[in-house]
């Protein structure tokens, strides 16, 4: 009997062996693998189980969470929706996390270790901290001037303090409500076949997503290329431009939109846009030189994020002369996003330097204490700074009594540059208007502001479609904005 009650025993204590070894296999060694299964609902119940953190402007959180007493208990709610989505993004029980939503998940979810001071204690609890904040760059007075802008507007507009970076507003049209994409109903399935589905596109990020011809906006990168290459010495030279400019080894011949742009001096030319002195110049910067500068600006850079991803925006670095030509006026490859055009206006009004954007001043706490801070940006030299200098008076001269006098505003000084990009097949899209421009309060020490405003009006007859008279107006609405206290 005895030998019966050992056998029993012993065969207990391995059953006991094997169920410890089983739950240590279970929780240590597969832990992962059963975290991540999608059968799994622990992790995407407890992920909702709390408020998420809010995004801030200047104070005010433009999100919020709302307790809907289910299994996914807070759903993510959004003031002012569509005016911050191009910032915000959406947070989706469904679908996921776009823009700052994403690229701040951990903060704003409470998963970020930072934001505990006994991280060890929440692993072996599995517990989370609060929610943390991201406060952001923007300043909401000039974010809802481009929004109303832009209203009925296919566009974007992106707008930058030159001497830091920070960006002040961001906004693309049409736009959309990221709280109907919150929950997890069926409203949310119909909601997201309807946005993925509608031409205009209004989830695209067309501030930082999309690219496209700058036209003659670039014409700024190709003076500040011929002055800083010693191509231009006096802006009030002749330039031996012939208009009508034959393209280098065709027989093309490349035309301007008015006239007097016969051997016209830089100051002219960049006041009238003339296209065949920029494109002459171009040449003869050449390929090498007029690559350089537009890298410097921040054409070609793969890694711009501020903090998601920005679209590259490119100057073709394989071109032939007449290709370059063409280059050289912001159109062939050249692509541009607004944000990366208002970066070379904000070096131009920044005395050349050009500083890395950022849309993100600080995390915190739930409490407030900071987690982390956008501290010093990168610069980088982009130009000389007497070329900066000459840039400045080239598009204040096109606010003051050249294409862009829409954007002129009393009492500060404004540069600014009007482009009408071309695109499509044979060109026969409806252009695109753009404007950039830089403005400094008569009281101010250095220029506060630099905008770029793009806009995509296919309903406008094309003769009507000038950057001075779309875009110009929205910049300036803009620019003002930041400039009143």
């Amino acid at each position: 009997m005895t030998r019966h009650i050992r056998q029993a025993a012993v065969f207990c204590a391995l059953l006991l062996v094997a169920l410890l070894v089983n739950a240590t296999r279970v929780q240590v060694v597969r832990s992962e693998a059963y975290d991540d299964n999608p059968a799994n609902r622990r992790a995407v119940i407890a992920r909702y189980g709390q408020p998420r953190g809010d995004i801030v402007v200047e104070d005010v959180p433009v999100t919020g969470s709302r307790d809907t007493r289910e299994q996914l208990r807070y759903e993510r709610t959004y003031l002012n929706g569509p005016l911050y989505a191009p910032v915000t993004g959406f947070a989706s029980q469904v679908y996921g996390t776009t823009f700052l939503e994403h690229a701040h998940d951990g903060v704003l979810s409470g998963t970020d270790p930072r934001l505990s001071p006994l991280p060890l204690w929440n692993d072996v609890t599995r517990s989370r901290p609060a929610g943390g904040h991201v406060v952001t760059t923007l300043n909401p007075r000039a974010q809802r001037a481009a929004y109303e802008g832009l209203a009925g507007r296919k566009g974007a507009v992106a707008a930058v303090e030159p001497s830091t970076g920070r960006i002040l507003a961001l906004v693309s049209a049409p736009s959309y409500d990221p709280a109907a994409l919150s929950g997890n109903g069926p409203g949310v399935e119909r909601e997201w076949a309807r946005l993925n589905s509608d031409p205009d596109r209004p989830m695209l990020n067309r501030a930082v997503r999309q690219t496209y011809p700058p036209g003659s906006t670039f014409k700024v990168v190709t003076a500040a290329a011929a002055l800083d290459a010693g191509v231009i010495r006096d802006l009030d030279a002749p330039t031996g431009s012939p208009a009508p400019y034959r393209l280098p080894g065709t027989t093309t011949l490349l035309t301007n939109g008015g006239e007097g742009c016969e051997d016209a001096p830089l100051r002219e030319a960049f006041m009238w846009s003339c296209n065949t002195v920029f494109a002459k110049l171009g040449v003869d910067v050449g390929l090498t030189d007029m690559t350089g500068t537009a890298e410097a600006f921040g054409f070609n850079a793969a890694d711009v994020r501020i903090p998601f991803a920005v679209a590259q925006s490119t100057f073709d670095t394989s071109l032939d002369r007449a290709q370059l030509a063409l280059s050289s006026i912001g159109q062939y490859n050249t692509r541009a996003t607004p944000l990366q055009m208002a970066m070379v206006s904000a070096a131009i009004a920044n005395g050349g330097q050009l500083r890395t954007p950022y849309l993100v001043e600080r995390t915190t706490r739930s409490g407030g204490v900071t987690v982390a801070s956008a501290g010093s940006r990168s610069v980088r030299q982009a130009v000389r700074s007497s070329t900066a200098r000459r840039l400045r008076e080239l598009m204040a001269d096109v606010v003051r009594e050249g294409t862009g006098k829409n954007a002129a505003i009393p009492g500060a000084t404004v540069g600014g540059k009007t482009g009408t990009a071309q695109h499509g097949i044979g060109n026969a899209g409806t252009p695109y208007a753009w404007f950039v421009s830089w403005a400094q309060g008569d009281r101010d020490m250095e220029p506060k502001v630099a905008v770029a405003v793009v806009v995509e009006d296919s309903a406008a007859k094309r003769r009507d479609i000038t950057g001075g008279g779309l875009a110009a107006p929205i910049a300036r609405s803009v620019m003002e904005a930041v400039l009143t206290p």
